[in-house]
């Protein structure tokens, strides 16, 4: 009885799993489809480009001055700085 029991419930869950196919195959995943509430992709050859001017820039003005030490005078280099707004 076995025998006959074996083919039929081979039989059956071919059946079963035949009927099961194509409900599976309509499925799909969500990240598959498109959600109807994310915007539309942005074509990658829209760029927007941005330089900015630095804001503050160092103004110099340099000199040479005479200094007097006990080796002797010395030509000696001297400078100020100060920030400028660009």
């Amino acid at each position: 009885m076995t025998k006959v029991k074996l083919p039929t419930r081979l039989a059956l869950a071919a059946l079963l799993i035949g009927a099961a196919l194509p409900t599976l195959a309509q499925q799909t995943s969500p990240i598959a489809e498109p959600s109807l509430t994310t915007p539309p992709a942005v074509p990658a050859g829209r760029r927007i480009e941005i330089h900015p001017r630095p804001l503050l820039y160092r103004r110099c003005v340099d000199w040479y001055e005479l200094q007097h030490r006990p080796s002797g005078t010395v030509l000696y280099p001297q400078m100020r700085c100060w920030w400028v707004r660009g």
